[in-house]
């Protein structure tokens, strides 16, 4: 049988979560914690089973690499979760902020789960992280406003934000952010410097380089690609500032998770 689209090219090395089972959506939104889990009336039978386990399998890397208990991918309940349905055309993923919903194409959705997933926790966060938010999400809200509540786990994503966004004497952009900025005024729109879209880059840029695990369902097309040859992805010193407050912070909020749960 040929096999569809979305199960070529996608190269995994971690953890075997499934041993060789096959999960299903339900399953999927179980175990991640989503609210809703809704799949296309186009997706096929065999589609649903090799999608379902390349799903699963890169959940639980994200999760895994974030040192996080697998619920809370889900965003307490509050994220729902699309597959060939939901979507926006010509886009391979895209997170709604109106109704919460991650959404992946079924042919293409592969390599932007994680950049996703962080505009859902951004968009989440925003309200913990900020004292009277004027954006939608926190990192839009801490560039505007940089009120952020006093709390062990903000100061963390605080220096996060700070890293990605600004020089280390937080007084200066990023080269991150300049080059976007160029970008931005060639292409004649605003997007790569969105500070909603520079996170996100960085955020996939950490989990795509991360050591241990590497999934290109979750993240792919970054390492040696040309937006990274332009700047567009950060540099491997900037990479590095900001992975250490960004992972620490999921880190720490992991062990509260677990021990609230044990």
């Amino acid at each position: 049988m040929k096999l569809p689209r979305i199960q070529r090219g996608f190269k995994r090395h971690g953890p075997d979560y499934r041993f060789g089972d096959q999960v299903d959506f339900a399953e999927i939104k179980y175990t991640f914690g989503f609210k809703t889990m809704t799949i296309g009336h186009w997706v096929k039978p065999e589609e649903k089973h090799i999608s379902a386990n390349l799903i699963y399998d890169a959940l639980a890397d994200l999760a895994q690499i974030l040192q996080l208990p697998p619920t809370t991918i889900g965003l307490r309940n509050t994220l729902n979760f699309a597959f060939g349905s939901g979507g926006q055309p010509g886009v391979q993923a895209h997170y709604c902020a109106s109704s919460n919903t991650l959404a992946l194409a079924k042919n293409a959705g592969g390599g932007a789960l994680a950049h996703e997933w962080w505009h859902a926790f951004d968009h989440y966060i925003c309200q913990h992280l900020i004292t009277k938010p004027s954006h939608g999400f926190a990192s839009a809200a801490w560039l505007r406003a940089k009120q952020v509540k006093p709390h062990a786990l903000n100061r963390l994503l605080d220096n996060y934000f700070s890293n990605t966004f600004l020089q280390p004497d937080r007084q200066r952009p990023s080269d991150f952010f300049s080059v976007a900025k160029v970008a931005d005024q060639a292409n004649k729109q605003i997007y790569y410097a969105m500070p909603e879209e520079l996170s996100a880059r960085m955020f996939e840029a950490i989990i795509a380089y991360h050591g241990d695990i590497s999934n290109d369902f979750l993240a792919s097309g970054i390492k040696h690609s040309e937006l990274e040859r332009l700047g567009l992805y950060p540099s491997q010193k900037h990479l590095a500032r900001c992975a250490a407050p960004l992972l620490g912070y999921f880190n720490e909020l992991g062990k509260i998770l677990y021990h609230q749960n044990h």
